[in-house]
């Protein structure tokens, strides 16, 4: 598959990777591959689907605002971003890519097209330039979950030519029969893969960057209190926990597991305030794999720590993959089981392989994982990802420690099988009423009455 550790963890912002990175990356990509844009005289936005049903909530609205100023997410400073958006509002101009100044309306010229779905995914948009000269350029987009961004057409292989990788895989059966013909663990294979691309140091340089970047999102997660925006007045809990955590006389068995908990809560608080976190592999599930690698950093006590985080996250991308390949990653598409399900069967493949796992151990681990959030829903309320997403992840990086201490207890043979684990996956999603996948339309979303939510 020509999909690439650094594809599947992004450096971003908040709160949403199919609802807010995706939408950014596709409106910048759309003035790129436009050209010169001398002669634009204006630029309009439809959003359908999922993306137009929870997508004030998501905060889409001002991604597509900010991609077609330029921005991207890994570069966009979120502090500055409320004011740069309230000046588009004042002013009632866009400055296209940074620099080509076109009239913008939001009521006129961003459309929320709630009652139509495009064809091809639930996460659909068309973005339309209109020439001085009356003529139109229009194409449309999919945000197929994870970050990822496709044109109409495009096939989720289509972005880029495929190298000869020494390990190719489309299965973990294949992967597996790579490493038994080699002797090399998953790690090593998914390492010698990537060094096609890149050289070692620069992979290792990357993978550093990753885990420094998830442990400044922890930090920042469990020293901040005050309130989530978006109209359901959630109160931040992590930063309280956490103090509770230092505060307590005595240490309970539990505590540890307590600890994990909070370190994954902390992400996504900071994920629903628009911060800066690693989409891992989505930014609704992005805090279980960093708080599973905190766990193995501090309380696993490993000898080789640095060279630990690195196998974990090169373990981890194997499975997303995988399930992103066969399955998918996007809430809106399978439901809460391909982000909170994927990122627990990833952070349980990582750790396992960290803590030096056979390559069968950790796919045992993995389809652990995902086998107990098969079905999971994705039904935000008040189409924020904030409940049930924050706790959530804390109790989906419990079950990938869980899932990874089994795994290691026993030998790697089992019943199940992760490809088998993550068919049914998909099967479960493709079932799934629409309602229970992004929309906010069903489950919890409409059993819990809000107040205070602003309307499209």
């Amino acid at each position: 598959m020509d999909m690439r550790v650094f594809d599947l963890f992004k450096v971003g912002i908040g709160p949403s990777s199919s609802h807010t990175v995706g939408p950014m990356l596709a409106a910048r990509r759309f003035l790129l591959e436009a050209g010169a844009l001398d002669e634009v005289a204006g630029v309009r936005a439809e959003l359908y689907g999922s993306l137009a049903l929870t997508g004030v909530g998501h905060a889409t609205d001002k991604a597509v605002l900010l991609g077609l100023m330029g921005e991207t997410p890994q570069h966009v400073a979120p502090l500055e971003v409320p004011e740069r958006l309230a000046a588009v509002a004042r002013q009632g101009q866009l400055a296209l890519l940074g620099t080509h100044k076109v009239g913008f309306d939001a009521g006129r010229d961003l459309l929320w097209n709630k009652q139509e779905s495009l064809p091809e995914h639930p996460n659909g948009m068309r973005f339309t330039l209109t020439y001085r000269d009356g003529s139109t350029r229009s194409r449309v987009f999919y945000s197929v979950g994870g970050g990822f961004v496709q044109a109409e057409g495009e096939g989720a292989e289509a972005q880029g030519g495929q190298l000869s990788l020494p390990y190719p895989f489309t299965t973990m059966a294949q992967l597996l029969a790579h490493g038994q013909a080699s002797g090399l663990s998953i790690a090593q294979m998914m390492r010698a893969n990537e060094c096609v691309y890149i050289d070692s140091a620069q992979l290792d340089a990357g993978l550093d960057r990753l885990w420094h970047v998830m442990r400044a999102c922890i930090e920042a997660g469990l020293q901040t209190d005050g309130q989530l925006p978006g109209g359901l007045n959630v109160k931040r809990r992590a930063a309280q926990l956490w103090r509770g955590v230092h505060e307590a006389q005595d240490i309970l068995p539990h505590d540890g597991m307590h600890r994990v908990s909070l370190y994954a809560m902390a992400v996504n608080e900071e994920n629903a305030a628009g911060g800066r976190i690693v989409t891992a592999p989505t930014n609704g599930a992005a805090g279980i794999i960093p708080a599973v690698l905190r766990y193995y950093a501090e309380d696993c006590k490993p000898s080789d720590p640095v060279a630990g985080v690195r196998d974990f996250l090169l373990a981890a991308s194997a499975v997303g993959m995988l399930c992103k390949h066969n399955a998918s990653i996007s809430g809106a598409e399978i439901g809460c089981q391909g982000e909170v399900g994927v990122a627990c069967a990833m952070a349980a493949a990582g750790l396992v392989a960290a803590l030096g796992g056979s390559n069968e151990q950790v796919e045992n681990a993995a389809e652990i994982g995902i086998e107990h959030h098969l079905g999971m829903t994705c039904d935000p309320i008040g189409a924020l990802v904030q409940i049930p997403c924050i706790e959530r992840n804390g109790m989906g990086a419990v079950k990938a420690i869980t899932a990874a201490s089994l795994a290691l207890k026993g030998d790697g043979t089992h019943f199940v099988s992760l490809d088998e684990v993550i068919e049914t996956m998909r099967q479960t999603g493709f079932d799934m009423q629409a309602k229970y996948k992004e929309t906010s339309l069903g489950g919890l979303a409409v059993h819990v009455v809000t107040v205070n939510f602003p309307a499209c």
